[in-house]
């Protein structure tokens, strides 16, 4: 193969529902070699489907590397023009010499960007960053402005009434590390763009439904955990920002076929509340009556970001979409 005809890209994450539907896409167009990253390369749930894809066995190549120890990143990255850094830590791994998810992130995403700087062959790193770093709450905390845009960033010392400890542990995470990566890219040595990216709903690739596939369809069973999740999001953003995993990986690839790009981004197609979301199931699916009490607390913000849509970028699908495809893939797990 002559690798010449292609461009060389890295996923971190690889195994994760947006990273394993990132590389379908990629190698769906022909044009890209695709350097993966997993935490576990003997697990076969893991590997088997994406060693399956269409273009895998000639263009996708496969790396074992944990956030925990980000060095191991260094390897994926070699040779690679544009790295998507999708990957983010869950689960805290108490042995670990990070105190928390927190510290893990950011020593991952600074240990990945010095990487592509000392390479000197990646020209955009593009990470995944989320809505819940973006709260247009007031200062106070009591109430939010009129508009969530890239110029909101969430305060962490905020009371939430629907975070509990992972919760709080993702927020402040996904907050800190997109702030820090942010910071690589004002120098000028390396293109940096985070995708603030919504609540990702749809199908998947993976053999279980994806969690926030759950938390979309959570109106839709008696699931208390993924319930609160849904009501922590409306509470940090005022609404769910909410986007499908089509037009999720769309974005991130138009992020790398821009002649040029940078900077904050959030990335959604639609902004409802838990109530908006359980209406649309109570009139589209009667056979599958709406068991949680949605008490809806109703805000006047305003989705305000067009930067994306501005740059050229056009989403493809709407809140029923996003929600009728979630609730076909929950379906197809028995999940409802």
């Amino acid at each position: 193969m002559d690798n010449n005809k292609y461009c060389k890209v890295c996923v971190t994450g690889g195994s994760g529902y947006i990273g394993s539907y990132l590389i379908k896409k990629l190698l769906d167009k022909g044009t890209y070699i695709v350097h993966a990253t997993l935490r576990n390369l003997g697990d076969e749930t893991k590997v088997g489907f994406l060693k399956s894809l269409g273009g895998a066995e000639k263009r996708l190549k496969l790396f074992e590397a944990d956030i925990y120890n980000p060095k191991q990143f260094e390897a994926a990255l070699i040779d690679c023009k544009y790295v998507f850094h999708v990957a983010t830590p869950l689960l805290h791994t108490h042995n670990s010499k990070f105190k928390d998810t927190t510290e893990a992130a950011v020593a991952g995403v600074k240990s990945i960007a010095m990487s592509c700087i000392r390479f000197g062959t990646v020209k955009r790193l593009i990470y995944t960053a989320s809505v819940v770093a973006a709260s247009p709450l007031n200062n106070d905390g009591t109430g939010f402005t009129d508009f969530i845009d890239e110029n909101c960033w969430t305060r962490l010392d905020i009371p939430l009434r629907f975070a509990q400890v992972n919760e709080r542990s993702y927020l402040m995470s996904k907050t800190e590390s997109e702030k820090e990566i942010l910071r690589f890219g004002e120098d000028g040595n390396l293109e940096v763009v985070t995708l603030a990216c919504g609540l990702v709903g749809g199908e998947t690739l993976l053999p279980y439904t994806p969690a926030t596939v759950s938390v979309f369809v959570s109106p839709l069973k008696d699931e208390e955990v993924t319930y609160r999740q849904l009501k922590f999001l409306e509470e940090v953003c005022g609404k769910i920002p909410a986007i499908h995993i089509e037009d999720t990986c769309d974005a991130h690839i138009f992020c790398i076929e821009k002649d040029s790009i940078s900077g904050r981004f959030l990335c959604a197609s639609d902004f409802v509340s838990c109530a908006e979301i359980a209406e649309y199931y109570h009139k589209t699916y009667p056979e599958l009556p709406v068991k949680q009490a949605f008490s809806d607390v109703q805000t006047n913000v305003k989705w305000g970001s067009t930067k994306l849509v501005d740059e050229g970028f056009k989403y493809k699908y709407d809140m029923k979409m996003i929600l009728d495809d979630s609730v076909k893939c929950a379906r197809r797990f028995d999940v409802i």
